[in-house]
């Protein structure tokens, strides 16, 4: 029998690309707070939602206050707009992730789980209309803590009363495509895999500390390898 194994995904950029999401984002700042800010150029990667209407919204003069008030709002439009739009513009799923989720599937003590800066509700409604959402019985989001770092402690916590077990940090895998997913992982002990298949290359994701770096998810027996601590260390940044 396999160790149990916690495994968890990011979503843009690892699981899925494209979409309505920056659309319906920019068009529910539009109707709640009356402007976008510089969404246009921003940088989302990484970030979870809440932190990126909190810097978009303080860039353009927008008051702290005055964004805590407006979030629930925000993110009702935000929702609306999303599902208004998905069937028309729905996301890619990368490389190899249907099939590392199936091959994941077949192995006993391998548990799935989600971190990401998405809002719970957004992730449900992009992993919904990508075929992905009963893979992932538990998550922590953007709606659970604006501070992306605080978000894989509580996918252990939820796991760990999802199933009833104990997660060391040594069987914990944070898998995700930006540096911040990286630097969230390793602030909770977790081992960590970079996949460049976001804005950020091999080298980006290497220096920013991870365990392993690939291209894509298309090495699906390497790729177990790695997350079930078959291939012996993973210090090295070799894929």
């Amino acid at each position: 029998m396999e160790i149990s194994t916690l495994v968890l995904f990011d979503i843009d950029g690892t699981l899925l690309r494209g979409g309505p999401a920056k659309e319906a984002f920019r068009i529910a700042l539009l109707e709640v707070f009356g402007t976008a800010g510089r969404a246009a150029e921003w940088e989302f990667s990484g970030k979870t939602d809440p932190q990126i209407a909190r810097e978009l919204m303080l860039d353009a003069g927008v008051s702290s206050g005055r964004v805590d008030h407006g979030l629930e709002v925000l993110w009702q439009v935000y929702l609306r707009e999303m599902e208004s739009r998905i069937a028309g513009d729905p996301p890619e799923v990368l490389p190899g992730v249907h099939e590392l989720l199936g091959a994941l599937g077949e192995v006993e003590g391998a548990m799935l789980g989600l971190v990401t800066g998405n809002i719970a509700a957004g992730a449900a409604v992009k992993l919904r209309s990508a075929n992905l959402a009963e893979r992932f019985p538990i998550g922590a989001f953007g709606s659970d803590h604006e501070e992306r770092n605080h978000l894989p402690r509580v996918a252990i916590q939820r796991a760990e009363e999802q199933w009833g077990t104990t997660f060391a940090a040594s069987r914990v895998v944070v898998i995700g495509d930006t540096p911040r997913d990286v630097a969230c992982g390793r602030h909770a002990g977790a081992r960590t895999v970079g996949v460049a298949t976001g804005r950020f290359g091999i080298d980006d994701l290497a220096g920013a500390g991870a365990d392993r770096v690939y291209e894509d998810l298309s090495d699906v027996e390497e790729l177990l390898g790695t997350i079930l601590d078959r291939n012996g260390s993973i210090g090295s940044l070799e894929p």
